[in-house]
């Protein structure tokens, strides 16, 4: 259901607007003047403000310009009693979508509002297609190796299900790329899909990073901050090195997975997620179990499918194509013609002992990019791979 915020001083023609756009089957909120409406922008996501001009302690102007901040994806329709071409335009510079005169003419305002509305939906519809375009590029799954094949027909049938996934193997062999055509063949593709890396925030700010917190909560905490879990509602949270989050976190989280509801830190209501939720780890995690570091409770919530995303050792044919692959993308990246590389040199990459993984290969390659001529030969693959 659409969501509609009136910023108005007048508490007739707030009514009035809220009876007629709940009448529409859009869902209204209201608020007596401008910090009152900012305070509810930063609480709440609006599809569409319908924001005064003349008010006592803000006007609707400069509303609308702290809202490019706070609310960036709100689409503002801008009123007034007091309205001039001049003050129209002023307002469309601003970034308003449109400016109605008072006093108002409700079909002219609803079919504005629908049309805001529209706007709105292209909006979001066009930074997902550009954010899945993004997510997309370099993600491939290159190979035809036996383990490769049995990892992609893994995500075939798992991911247009709403199933929990469990991906494990070693670092650099690409599970965050698991993940994500996870995300991408799913039902929840238009989604948002939300990363975190467990191991890289430290166990004191996770929870907050997850959950969100309450303004107060603790001493840093200066306004509200929405979770990762609420940023993922109605698409996907991936869920990176897991094997690395605190034991208090995994409780919010298994209570999270149970119940389908978070708790901001420092806060008292329960809020509805409707997320999917991946997870990935490099750690043995039933070793993780017997040494109390994980709860057993929890792996058996996110393990209803593993996937095991096989090392570079294991899939060694695979390496020509990823090397093709990695020469293509770094040409782009450079803004230079592909070099070449000798059937020899590839041969001698294929029987070094690659512990980095897909990352540490993509990473020699730029390297031998870098130092060697037009086409990179079977010493400079002895010179510079760092083997």
């Amino acid at each position: 259901m659409p969501r509609i915020l009136i910023i108005d001083d007048e508490k007739a023609i707030r009514n009035t607007l809220k009876e007629i756009l709940e009448f529409e089957d859009y869902q209204v909120d209201q608020a007596e003047d401008g910090p009152a409406g900012l305070d509810l922008l930063i609480q709440q996501k609006y599809d569409v403000v319908l924001c005064d001009i003349k008010m006592p302690k803000m006007d609707g102007l400069e509303v609308l310009e702290r809202a490019r901040t706070l609310a960036p994806d709100a689409t503002f329709i801008m009123v007034s009693a007091h309205g001039n071409i001049e003050t129209a335009v002023d307002a469309t510079k601003k970034g308003a979508f449109d400016f109605i005169a008072k006093p108002l003419d409700l079909n002219r305002l609803l079919v504005t509002v629908r049309n805001a509305l529209e706007r709105t939906k292209l909006t979001s519809e066009t930074k997902t297609l550009k954010k899945k375009l993004a997510t997309t590029k370099g993600n491939e799954m290159i190979g035809g190796s036996a383990g490769l094949g049995a990892v992609r027909k893994a995500i075939e049938k798992v991911a247009p299900t709403d199933a929990r996934v469990l991906i494990t193997g070693p670092n650099g062999a690409g599970k965050e790329m698991v993940a994500r055509q996870l995300h991408q063949l799913s039902p929840r593709a238009n989604g948002p899909l939300v990363e975190v890396n467990c191991a890289a925030i430290p166990s004191e700010l996770i929870e907050s990073e997850l959950f969100g917190h309450e303004k107060g909560s603790f001493t840093s905490a200066v306004k509200q901050r929405i979770g990762k879990f609420e940023q993922a509602d109605g698409g996907t949270l991936f869920l990176d090195e897991i094997g690395d989050m605190s034991l208090s976190a995994q409780a919010k989280v298994l209570r999270a997975l149970q119940e389908q509801k978070i708790t901001r830190v420092g806060g008292e209501k329960e809020i509805s997620v409707n997320v999917r939720v991946l997870a990935a780890t490099n750690k043995d995690l039933l070793q993780e179990i017997a040494d109390k570091n994980f709860r057993e409770d929890l792996y058996h919530r996110l393990s209803v499918i593993l996937i095991q995303v096989p090392s570079l050792n294991e899939r060694r044919e695979d390496i020509p194509e990823l090397v093709q692959k990695f020469l293509q993308d770094i040409a782009a990246d450079y803004g230079n013609k592909p070099k070449k590389i000798s059937a020899d040199a590839l041969t001698y990459l294929q029987g070094l002992d690659w512990r980095g993984n897909i990352r540490e290969l993509r990473n020699v390659v730029e390297r031998l990019v870098i130092m060697s001529d037009a086409t990179i030969e079977e010493a400079d693959a002895k010179a510079f791979a760092g083997k």
